[in-house]
């Protein structure tokens, strides 16, 4: 599930509940869906959209969003690195930004301005989590180090959407960490019988 940091108050937030409400209180949508357990790593686009077809007719209702694709990159995906210059800078764009994490990790700083408050807060997420920015959200993106994933991108405009940057440099000022899983490698002991 996603991990909320809010880096100028040096605090982080794990729990669902609380990382839904947070979000939610800037505007943000966030949700947890169960990842279709038999659905394999490497299905087609066609397979990933038709399992997930109940919840993207929802989310299409709930948010009149008109087509969806499924989005995969990796660090061998050619042009990767100006995929991303695009992406990584402050902007805005003029519809919903809707993903669902199929697999792998990415980061999320939204520049919020609501209640009178100017504060960035970076959310991590993974498979499972649903993301909704809303229009004329400003944000950027950056992929987590092992540079990898997958996602049901949802629009409300076929032709999809243009990022609109807003030059402000608060980009920079930000680093992409992510908080995700950390793996400690398990310490085993072998005793030798006699």
């Amino acid at each position: 599930m996603a991990v909320l940091n809010i880096p100028d108050e040096n605090h982080l937030l794990r729990d669902y509940d609380e990382v839904r409400d947070y979000l939610a209180d800037i505007g943000i949508v966030y949700e947890y869906w169960e990842p279709v357990a038999d659905l394999p790593q490497d299905a087609s686009t066609e397979e990933v959209l038709s399992a997930y077809s109940k919840q993207i007719n929802e989310l299409k209702r709930r948010g009149g969003y008109v087509t969806a694709d499924v989005i995969s990159v990796n660090k061998n995906t050619p042009g990767l690195d100006a995929m991303l210059a695009k992406f990584n800078i402050e902007h805005r764009h003029d519809e919903d930004e809707v993903r669902y994490i199929l697999s792998g990790r990415g980061l999320f700083h939204i520049h919020s301005q609501q209640h009178q408050r100017d504060q960035v807060v970076a959310i991590e997420v993974e498979a499972g989590d649903l993301i909704c920015i809303p229009r004329n959200t400003l944000h950027w993106f950056d992929l987590c180090g092992d540079r990898k994933i997958r996602a049901i991108r949802l629009f409300q405009d076929v032709s999809g959407w243009t990022p609109h940057y807003t030059h402000s440099a608060i980009d920079r000022k930000y680093e992409p960490v992510c908080w995700g899983p950390r793996y400690i490698q398990s310490q085993t002991t072998t005793i030798a019988e006699d």
